[in-house]
């Protein structure tokens, strides 16, 4: 594919879903041109969502840190994986009473959407919701052995194994699945990316089609994944997890590879 190639299927977008650590910044250093490609896409009429697999966080708390890292945005430029997980719940009849294993954020956000929460293994506990855990103990781990040792639902909000950070990875839900996995023989049903859930229902809420719409991302195996498997067209962007050997071994290609994200605005500004 030529720049010339990609810069006219860029222009053509109307929707353009980020994911954000890896993409946008990692930690509190924002990428080349991250900044301001957000606001051109603003100013020329085009819509921008985040996408994050990150349920660490709550969406108040992911403005607050934009808008530190110097990004102009609202709580309806979000849609999170605890988002994502709340559709699904929602969708299960007689869902009983939540062990949610993850942040206070992620507890308090499950308990505002209504859902019945609890951090102890009580009896009549019939599902464990697993997210990113930054502040995962031993006490966690040993609680959700007991409750998939009893046999209880198991959901986990997105399968990445780490998490970006200034001074390189940390485990991140999909590897303490993999932990609990060793100790239980228990796999969790995914949500988040790469299911295409997220894209899909930003389109929908968003009014766009998969034609409008392009994902950005730097992981191939949730972010790229995630856009095939809803139909859109995707930018890799190799600022991130990725590396070339990565990318070079991988079955799922992405459409558009990109440096970082000033890249992607010297595409669309041609």
């Amino acid at each position: 594919m030529t720049d010339l190639d990609i810069s006219s299927i860029l222009k053509s977008k109307k929707l353009f879903l980020f994911d954000m650590d890896g993409t946008l910044y990692i930690g509190d250093s924002v990428f080349d041109g991250a900044r301001e490609l957000v606001k051109y896409i603003n100013s020329i009429g085009s819509r921008v969502q985040f996408l994050t697999n990150n349920s660490s966080r709550s969406i108040d708390k992911y403005v607050d840190k934009m808008t530190k890292l110097g990004f102009d945005t609202t709580e309806d430029d979000y849609f999170t994986s605890t988002l994502a997980t709340v559709e699904y719940l929602r969708g299960i009849p007689d869902l009983g009473k939540i062990y949610a294993l993850g942040t206070a954020s992620f507890c308090d956000e499950l308990s505002e959407c209504g859902f019945d929460v609890t951090d102890k293994p009580q009896t009549d506990v019939d599902t464990l919701v697993m997210g990113f855990d930054t502040e995962l103990c031993f006490r966690k781990l040993e609680d959700a052995c007991v409750l998939l040792n009893r046999g209880v639902r198991y959901i986990a909000t997105n399968p990445d194994l780490v998490c970006p950070t200034s001074y390189g990875f940390v485990p991140d839900c999909g590897s303490v699945a993999i932990m609990l996995e060793n100790a239980t023989g228990r796999k969790p049903f995914y949500i988040g990316k790469p299911r295409p859930e997220m894209a899909l229902l930003s389109m929908k809420r968003l009014g766009f089609d998969p034609q409008q719409t392009v994902l950005i991302g730097d992981r191939i195996y949730t972010d790229i994944a995630c856009g095939i498997n809803a139909g859109i067209s995707t930018v890799l962007v190799m600022c991130g997890e990725t590396t070339p050997e990565i990318l070079r071994n991988s079955r799922v290609k992405p459409h558009m590879v990109v440096d970082n994200p000033r890249e992607i605005l010297n595409f669309l500004m041609k």
